[in-house]
């Protein structure tokens, strides 16, 4: 990412930038707490100004990590969390495989038949992934009617199976709780973009830390 005009007109080096992008995204702190590391550092930065750098650096992370994503396999774990945004609740639809790596996520208003296949249709589209073999989800109606019309235009195989087990999704249950954990600090989103794009840089430094990303051997914490 240190292409020069990304970082141009910035006051700031761009290691220092992506320093609080890269911690905000990766530990559990709030503009605040980096205002004031920062300042113990030696360098005098306003925690709005790091606020400006994450939502113009984090979806950027996310870009940057996707070609290089190593294979996933074919099952899947398939759920949604909740996550506010101005006081009102929206869905964040995450998958991982079997292994618990990210196989993509997807921040909706709506929790119904239409989000779901639109999810699918994300995932599918991914470099990293392939086709399924079997889809684990919850008992939440959606996802056999999203299943159904994604089978009708064969974009999902028909041989693919759909086994609605909430206990075999715990996989997945585990790893919102690490994304819910950096989330917490934030004490909430203003608008819907600012979540979206906020996210994309935390679930891209959740992909690092699992050693999802080629060429980058486990968590990267400087």
């Amino acid at each position: 990412m240190s292409t020069p005009v990304l970082f141009k007109w910035r006051h700031f080096l761009p290691e220092i930038i992506l320093l609080n992008v890269r911690w905000y995204c990766r530990y559990a702190l709030s503009y605040r707490d980096l205002e004031e590391m920062m300042a113990e550092r030696g360098v005098e930065v306003d925690h709005s100004t790091i606020n400006r750098w994450v939502l113009k650096y984090a979806p950027e992370l996310d870009k940057r990590v996707r070609p290089h994503l190593k294979p996933t396999n074919d099952s899947w774990r398939v759920d949604e969390t909740y996550i506010k945004v101005r006081g009102a609740w929206k869905y964040l639809y995450r998958a991982v495989d079997s292994a618990g790596n990210t196989l993509d996520f997807m921040l909706s208003a709506k929790r119904d038949g239409k989000a779901a296949g639109r999810f699918f249709r994300k995932v599918l589209k991914g470099q990293h992934t392939g086709s399924s073999r079997v889809i684990t989800v919850d008992k939440n109606v959606a996802y056999p009617a999203a299943i159904d019309a994604l089978k009708a235009d064969e974009t999902i195989e028909k041989e693919t199976e759909l086994r609605q087990n909430k206990y075999l999704n715990n996989i997945v249950e585990q790893d919102h709780r690490a994304i819910k954990r950096i989330v917490k600090p934030m004490m909430g989103f203003k608008t819907f973009n600012s979540t979206r794009r906020t996210l994309g840089g935390i679930e891209a430094m959740s992909m690092i830390r699992k050693g999802q990303v080629n060429g980058i051997e486990g968590d990267v914490v400087s």
